[in-house]
C-alpha cells in the first residue's frame, strides 16, 4: 500500500518585522467582564463555557483557571461540580452574627442566613465608633446597614441598627434507645419528639444529651433526626445544667490562653497601696462559699462633730489589678458577662485562680482590695465617703449563720473574741442605718426563694426556703451603701460609668395593677407618677386583707427588669437617684467596669477604664445585660428540669398548689411543698367554658360564674411529668370560687363541659 504524501511545511517567513508578544494579564478578561459575563450570558454553565466566550486557549488555560480560583476563595463566584455563576450580593439590610471570638475593638460578622452552594460566607467589617446608637459585641446577632464599597470584588461593612435575640441552639435532645433504633425527646417543649434511624446515632449510648440535625424523608416528609455531636449524659455526670448550658450556648471551659495569662498572675504587693493590713476586716458569706470578695468593718466615730455617728469600711477584692482591658483573662470575662449558678455546679466568670485565689479576701493572706471608707451620722445617713486602693488582711472568716448566733447571745470558739470589737459595732452600724433605709422607703417584696440541694448523683435531695437573717440584711445593706458611693463619685468626677438602672413601671402595667386591686376593693392613687412606697402601702393593705400572695404576684409583674445602662434613670425599687454595681467584680463584669472607672478617676493607677472601654459603654450595657437575663433563664430551667425529675416518680399524687399565673390556655400552679411550676389547660377545668379576664387576673366561667384567680390556692393532682422539657401538667381537683359570669358575654351555645363522672371533676 503506497504511503499518503506528506503535506509540506511552509518555509518560515523571515523577511517581515515580528509581532510583539503581550503579557498573559493583558490577553486575559478582566475581573469585572467576567462577573458581567456571568451575569448577562444564561449560556455560562461552565468553566469551558466561560472560556470559550473570552477565547481561552493554550498557555492561557492555566492563568484564566487561577483567575477563577482566587475570585472563588473570594467568595465573589460560586462553583457546584461542573457550573458556576456569580455568587449573590448581600441585601442592603440583613442579619449578621458576630462570632465569639471577635475581637471587641475590631469586629467582624458573617450573614446568619447563607447558602453554601453560594461558596465562602462573605466576611463583614462592623463599623462602631462614639456616636454609634447601637454597639454590639462578640456574639451578638444583629439588624445592619450593608455597604458593599465600589470595588468589583465588595468590600463590605456594616452599620448597626439592632442587636436582636439569638435564636436557641435548634436541635438538642435526649436520646432514648428502644427496640426499633432510638428516639429524640427534644430540649425545647414546642418541638415534637423525633426517630433517629440506627445508623444515624453515631456514638450516642441511651441517655446522651445530643445535638442534631433534621431531614424530612418519604412522601410525608416525616422529620427523623440525626445526630452530630455527643454533648454529655446528664445523668451519669449528674449535670442536669448541662442541657442549659448548651441549649442557651453558655462558655463553660475556658481556653488554654485564659488558664494560661490566670496563672502567670502574681500577688500583689503594697506598691502604689494603702497598707490597711492592721484594720480587722471580716468577710460574712454563706457557709459553702468558695469565695470571698467583700469584708466589712465598723467603729464608732471619734469626731466630735459627728456624735452617735459611725465609720463604716467596705473593701471589695482588686480584680482590676490582675484582670487587664484588653487582655485574654478580659476577653473571656467580657463574652461570659456574670457567673451563672446552678444547683449542682457553678459556671464562673473567671478562672479559679483569680476567683478562688488572688481575688479571694481569704482569712489572714494579704490581698489586694479596693476599699471605700463612709462616714454615718446617728440616722444612718451618709456624710462622707472615699475610696482608697489598699492591701488587706482580714481578721475572720464566718458565715451569717455564726455571725447571727453570736448576736443572738450563742457565739462559738471564733466568734466569741470578735463579738464585742468587731460584730457589735457593726451590728449597731446596721440599726443606724436601717432607720435611714426605712425613711427612704425601698420597694418591700421580700418574696422568699427555695434552694435546692442535691445528692453525690446529682438528684434532689432536699428542698427548703433558706431562713432570712439579719446577718443577710446587713451585709445587703452595707453592699447598698458602696455601690451607691461608687456612683457618685464617679459622677462627681465627670466619669463615664456603668449605672445599674431600674425603670419606673409603665403606664399600661400600672393600669392592670389597678385593675386587679380594684377587683379586691384595695385601693391605689390613679397618678402614674409612683414610687416604691406607695407599693408597700398596696401591700401592706393586702396583708391586713389576707390576700397578699395574690397581690405581691401581681406586684413584681407590674415592674420593670433592672438592667445595665451608660445613660441614669435611677433605681426605682431600691428607691435611689444614682446607683452603680461595685462589689462584686469577681462575677460580674459590670462591677469590674466600674472599679476600673474608679482606678483611672481617682488616680489610683495605670490599669483603670482606657479610652476604647468608655467609648463602647453603651455596647457592654446591652450585652451584659443579656448575659444577665441568659443566666437568669438558665438557672430557672434548670431548677425546673431538677424538680421535673424529682417529681417524676410521684405521678397521680395529689399537691397543694397555688395559681400562680393565668393565660387563655389555661392556669399555671405552683405548688407550695416544692416550688416546682406546672400547667392545666383550660380545656380540662371544669364544667363550664372558661374565659380569660384579664383585668381580673382571673378564669371565669361562662355559664356558672365559676372563677379561679391569681393567687388563689388550689389542690391538684400531678398527671404528667417531663424532666427533659422541665414541665409538669396537673389536673384542677378544687372547685372555684362562686361569682358572676363575665359581663357583656352570652354562655355559649352547648358551653357545659363534662370532665368525670356526672359532670364533676375527678377526685
Amino acid at each position: 500500500m503506497a504511503k499518503t504524501p506528506t503535506k509540506a511545511k511552509k518555509p518560515k517567513n523571515t523577511s517581515g518585522p515580528k509581532r510583539p508578544r503581550l503579557p498573559v494579564a493583558d490577553l486575559l478578561p478582566s475581573r469585572e467582564q467576567i462577573l458581567e459575563a456571568l451575569a448577562q450570558e444564561d449560556n455560562i454553565k461552565g468553566k469551558r463555557d466561560l472560556a470559550k466566550v473570552f477565547g481561552i486557549r493554550g498557555d492561557l488555560r492555566r492563568p484564566f483557571k487561577a483567575l477563577l480560583n482566587e475570585l472563588e476563595g473570594e467568595g465573589v463566584i460560586a462553583r457546584t461540580r461542573k457550573s458556576l455563576r456569580r455568587t449573590a450580593a448581600l441585601p442592603h439590610v440583613t442579619v449578621l452574627d458576630i462570632p465569639t471570638d471577635a475581637d471587641p475593638d475590631n469586629l467582624h460578622a458573617y450573614p446568619a442566613q447563607w447558602n453554601d452552594e453560594e461558596g465562602e460566607r462573605p466576611t463583614v467589617r462592623v463599623l462602631v465608633d462614639s456616636r454609634s446608637r447601637v454597639v454590639p459585641a462578640p456574639g451578638d446577632r444583629i439588624l445592619a446597614r450593608i455597604d458593599a464599597g465600589d470595588d468589583v470584588v465588595p468590600n463590605y461593612t456594616a452599620k448597626p441598627m439592632k442587636v436582636l435575640d439569638k435564636p436557641r441552639r435548634a436541635h438538642i435532645g435526649i436520646v432514648r434507645r428502644d427496640e426499633e433504633g432510638a428516639r429524640l425527646i427534644p430540649v425545647d417543649r414546642k418541638q415534637k419528639e423525633m426517630r433517629i434511624p440506627m445508623g444515624d446515632l453515631g456514638d450516642a449510648q441511651d441517655g446522651d444529651l445530643v445535638e442534631v440535625e433534621v431531614k424530612l424523608s418519604g412522601r410525608l416528609m416525616i422529620p427523623r433526626a440525626r445526630v452530630t455531636s455527643v454533648i454529655g449524659n446528664p445523668r451519669s455526670e449528674g449535670a442536669i445544667s448541662l442541657i442549659a448550658i448548651h441549649n442557651l450556648e453558655i462558655p463553660h471551659v475556658f481556653p488554654n490562653s485564659v488558664i494560661r495569662e490566670a496563672e502567670e498572675q502574681k500577688e500583689a504587693t503594697l506598691k502604689g497601696r494603702e497598707d490597711w493590713r492592721d484594720l480587722p476586716l471580716i468577710t460574712i458569706d454563706p457557709p459553702d462559699a468558695k469565695d470571698h470578695d467583700d469584708a466589712v468593718h465598723a467603729a464608732l466615730d471619734e469626731d466630735p462633730k459627728n456624735p452617735g455617728g459611725f465609720v463604716l469600711t467596705v473593701a471589695i477584692a482588686d480584680v482590676s489589678a490582675y484582670v487587664r482591658h484588653g487582655g485574654a483573662l478580659d476577653r473571656e470575662a467580657y463574652l461570659r458577662g456574670n457567673s451563672v449558678y446552678f444547683p449542682d455546679r457553678v459556671v464562673p466568670m473567671l478562672p479559679e485562680r483569680i476567683s478562688n485565689e488572688l481575688c479571694s479576701l481569704k482569712e489572714g493572706v494579704p490581698r489586694a482590695a479596693l476599699a471605700v471608707r463612709m462616714v454615718l451620722g446617728a440616722d444612718g445617713r451618709k456624710k462622707s465617703h472615699s475610696f482608697h486602693r489598699i492591701l488587706m488582711r482580714s481578721a475572720a472568716k464566718l458565715s451569717y449563720q455564726q455571725a447571727q448566733a453570736a448576736i443572738d447571745g450563742k457565739p462559738d470558739d471564733q466568734t466569741g473574741p470578735l463579738l464585742e470589737p468587731i460584730l457589735k459595732p457593726l451590728w449597731a452600724a446596721y440599726a443606724a442605718m436601717s432607720k435611714a433605709r426605712y425613711q427612704r422607703g425601698p420597694l418591700d417584696l421580700d418574696l422568699p426563694e427555695r434552694k435546692i440541694l442535691l445528692d453525690e448523683k446529682g438528684f434532689v435531695r432536699d428542698i427548703y426556703i433558706p431562713e432570712r437573717l439579719e446577718a443577710h440584711r446587713l451585709i445587703e445593706e452595707m453592699m447598698i451603701a458602696a455601690n451607691v458611693a461608687a456612683a457618685e463619685t464617679l459622677e462627681q468626677k465627670r466619669s463615664e460609668l456603668l449605672y445599674r438602672v431600674h425603670d419606673e413601671p409603665s403606664s399600661e402595667k400600672l393600669q392592670a395593677l389597678r385593675d386587679f386591686l380594684g377587683s379586691l376593693d384595695i385601693a391605689v392613687k390613679k397618678s402614674d407618677n409612683v414610687r416604691a412606697s406607695d407599693f408597700n402601702g398596696i401591700l401592706s393593705q393586702a396583708r391586713k386583707a389576707g390576700n397578699i400572695e395574690q397581690v405581691s404576684e401581681m406586684v413584681l409583674r407590674s415592674q420593670a427588669q433592672a438592667e445595665y445602662s451608660r445613660e441614669n434613670y435611677g433605681h426605682f425599687g431600691l428607691n435611689l437617684d444614682r446607683y452603680a454595681h461595685f462589689t462584686s467584680p469577681i462575677r460580674r463584669y459590670a462591677d469590674l467596669i466600674v472599679h476600673r472607672a474608679l482606678v483611672r478617676a481617682l488616680n489610683l493607677g495605670d490599669d483603670g477604664l482606657t479610652d476604647q472601654e468608655a467609648q463602647k459603654l453603651a455596647g457592654i450595657a446591652q450585652h451584659i445585660s443579656a448575659t444577665e437575663r441568659r443566666a437568669m433563664l438558665a438557672e430557672r430551667e434548670t431548677s425546673d428540669r431538677l424538680l421535673a425529675q424529682f417529681l417524676s416518680e410521684r405521678i397521680g399524687v395529689r399537691f397543694d398548689g397555688r395559681i400562680s399565673g393565668i393565660t387563655k390556655s389555661g392556669l399555671f400552679i405552683r405548688l407550695m411543698e416544692t416550688g416546682a411550676d406546672g400547667f392545666i389547660p383550660a380545656s380540662t377545668l371544669g364544667q363550664d367554658y372558661y374565659r380569660f379576664v384579664e383585668e381580673r387576673q382571673a378564669m371565669i366561667g361562662e355559664r356558672t360564674g365559676e372563677t379561679f384567680t391569681l393567687g388563689d390556692r388550689v389542690e391538684v393532682r400531678l398527671l404528667e411529668a417531663a424532666p427533659v422539657a422541665g414541665s409538669l401538667r396537673f389536673e384542677l381537683l378544687s372547685e372555684g370560687k362562686r361569682g358572676n359570669p363575665p359581663s357583656g358575654r352570652r354562655p355559649r351555645k352547648g358551653s357545659s363541659r363534662s370532665y368525670g363522672p356526672k359532670g364533676k371533676r375527678k377526685r
